[in-house]
């Protein structure tokens, strides 16, 4: 991931003033030329909101839009990338500012206009948030367009949990106001689309699952070329809770088999090392076939003395009939920047077509 120097450094806050000050000659971005002195240390929202200001505190309201929409035309290689989140942003909140039906309508017209040269996915929600029913008009709209980059606009911004976006409270009170645009684009010709709706959808599971499954399960009643693919992006996380439905749905029905273990080696963890996990999973059905996806849950030990469930991808296979299948991996405790452990006993269970099996301790020692 690159940094937010990389990403909306001075070069790039210069290069845009360079091109602002092309097009407007009698006026020169003097707040927007002002930016790079402030640059240093901020985190990413804290530039983009720089940017931002100082683009509307040069152009004004009345001249702002004309004036991108000329850098673009003039500079049609280099007016992109990084620099377009604060120029869009800039456009959605003088939108807002003027409180006009004719702004808002012409920052709409840009988004999807800009879109294709960044993202316009975060500006989008500073829109939501004024006016989410005519946003989502326009969204419905845009799920018809010829470019992918506006048809994904459609999806990407709209979605709920949308990572460095603004949340929108009246998209999380509404949680079917979004489907008709997911249903409009999952079986998208654009994997850069599918992919999009299946992450919109996933939001949704989070707080929704059955609400989501429903939809996947709509969708499957009518499957195009990529709606399988789709479906099953889309439902990771219900899977990896268990939910009956979504494993159904994706190929993995109840079955009954059974399960010898985990056996867990050391049954004392030391700080930074690794657990070997095996296992032995036997089909009991003697006529049926076993399709199983099959995970493990580490239960993680907190500061408080609680423990909270993770759920970890092991394998897919098929049993035939009395088979039986031996399985062994490694699970690491070294230190990484998103889990934080707590020394102590754990514990791990294989979850089989998202049914949890009974789960064995182990305990993770102090660090030296």
């Amino acid at each position: 991931m690159p940094t937010a120097d990389q990403m909306l450094g001075t070069s790039t806050v210069e290069a845009l003033a360079r091109m602002i000050t092309l097009v407007t000659p009698q006026q020169p971005a003097e707040h927007l030329n002002a930016v790079p002195a402030a640059l240093d240390g901020q985190p990413m929202r804290a530039r983009v909101d720089l940017v931002s200001h100082a683009l509307l505190k040069d152009l004004g309201p009345d001249r702002l839009v004309a004036t991108i929409r000329e850098a673009a035309t003039a500079h049609p290689q280099d007016f992109s990338g990084w620099m377009i989140w604060p120029v869009t942003e800039a456009v959605a909140h003088n939108a807002v500012a003027t409180g006009s039906e004719r702004t808002f309508q012409e920052a709409l017209d840009v988004l999807a206009e800009f879109t294709h040269r960044f993202t316009a996915e975060f500006a989008l929600r500073i829109l939501l948030r004024q006016d989410h029913r005519r946003v989502l008009a326009a969204a419905s709209e845009w799920t018809q367009s010829p470019d992918e980059h506006v048809r994904r606009l459609a999806s990407e911004g709209t979605r709920p949990l949308l990572p460095w976006g603004l949340r929108v409270p009246e998209l999380a009170a509404e949680p079917s106001a979004t489907l008709p645009i997911l249903t409009a684009l999952h079986n998208d010709p654009s994997e850069y689309v599918r992919r999009s709706v299946a992450n919109h959808l996933n939001d949704l599971s989070r707080h929704h699952p059955d609400l989501v499954v429903q939809t996947a399960a709509t969708w499957l009643d009518r499957p195009g070329s990529y709606t399988a693919r789709t479906v099953k992006h889309a439902l990771r996380t219900v899977i990896k809770r268990g939910h009956p439905e979504a494993l159904a749905l994706t190929g993995y029905p109840p079955v009954v088999v059974d399960v010898q273990g985990p056996l867990l080696t050391p049954p004392a963890v030391q700080w930074g090392g690794s657990l070997q996990i095996s296992a032995t999973v036997h089909n009991d059905d003697d006529a049926t076939p076993a399709k199983l996806l099959i995970d493990y849950v580490v239960h993680h030990r907190k500061a408080n003395g609680t423990t909270t469930p993770k759920t970890f991808k092991w394998t897919t296979m098929e049993l035939a009939p009395g088979e039986t299948v031996e399985l062994t991996r490694r699970h690491s405790f070294r230190e990484i920047t998103t889990r934080k452990y707590h020394a102590g006993m754990h514990s791990v269970a294989l979850q089989i077509n998202g049914v949890e099996h009974p789960a064995v301790d182990f305990e993770l020692l102090p660090r030296n």
